[in-house]
């Protein structure tokens, strides 16, 4: 991978992670259509970009994240993220074997499409319209909402999402908190991959494969720059779409996009 195809994936990455239309599946059609090759440094800058767009979020909710006197907040987070810590350690092999198979995934786009074109029907008398009124309990149910991203192609902004919307969040506070609740997330994901997970067929870790080349670390400080600067663009898009138009238009990408992925896929076999 050379300094521009990372540049193409982290804007990527920076572009779609807070939106529901799944970050892992557009990086891995992006490195397909590119012929980047799937190697495991590659697999692992896929993934440890996301602590740009993790800190995108921090630096836009600042006051949130560094406001030491509601401990509650924190304590929400926590236990929000208790689901994905252990279902992701228990379902890790069954998800990357996935992700060597681009055809189910552009299917779950579709269907996550289709999703999204009726969820604002479906939630319209919210009863929840600021973070602080999330209980413990709310916090963790749309913890295990936000599972349901384990399936690539999903897209954990739009699971976690759908959960905050199904507890009784408003659309707005349903997207910031699923914004919040990623911090904790991909972080806790970003430092297994950096410093826990061994790389199948280097049989290195994340941070071995980072410090073996001076070429692997500056990609991996590049990546997440970008990432960290599209993301707060993104966001802030984001929820000026939400709140003016729903989630539709995200359903009509979604379902355009799988279907010109599976045309694509159908042709380059």
């Amino acid at each position: 991978m050379n300094t521009l195809q990372a540049i193409l994936i982290a804007i990527v990455e920076g572009l779609t992670e807070y939106l529901p239309v799944s970050s892992t599946a557009h990086m891995i059609f992006t490195s397909s259509f590119f012929g980047i090759q799937e190697d495991d440094f590659v697999k692992l800058f896929q993934v440890s970009i996301q602590f740009g767009a993790i800190l995108a979020v921090v630096v836009l909710y600042w006051k949130k994240f560094f406001d030491f006197s509601k401990i509650n907040f924190y304590v929400k987070l926590a236990c929000a993220v208790i689901p994905a810590l252990i279902l992701g350690k228990l379902f890790d092999d069954k998800i990357d074997a996935i992700l060597g198979n681009p055809v189910p995934i552009a299917v779950v786009l579709i269907v996550g499409g289709i999703v999204l074109l009726f969820i604002d029907n479906q939630f319209k008398n919210p009863t929840i319209i600021n973070e602080e009124d999330i209980t413990i309990k709310k916090a963790v149910t749309i913890g295990f909402w936000q599972c349901l991203a384990m399936m690539p192609g999903t897209s954990r902004s739009a699971a976690s999402i759908i959960g905050g919307m199904q507890q009784g969040l408003d659309r707005q506070t349903a997207a910031e908190f699923s914004f919040f609740l990623a911090v904790p997330t991909m972080l806790a994901v970003t430092t297994y991959s950096l410093l826990l997970k061994t790389y199948e067929v280097s049989q290195l870790k994340g941070y071995e494969l980072l410090t073996q080349s001076p070429d692997n670390l500056k990609l991996f400080l590049i990546g997440n720059v970008i990432a960290f600067v599209v993301a707060i663009i993104a966001i802030k898009s984001f929820i000026g779409i939400i709140k003016k138009y729903g989630f539709k238009p995200w359903g009509y990408y979604r379902i355009v996009a799988g279907i010109l992925l599976l045309a694509y896929f159908s042709l380059n076999k």
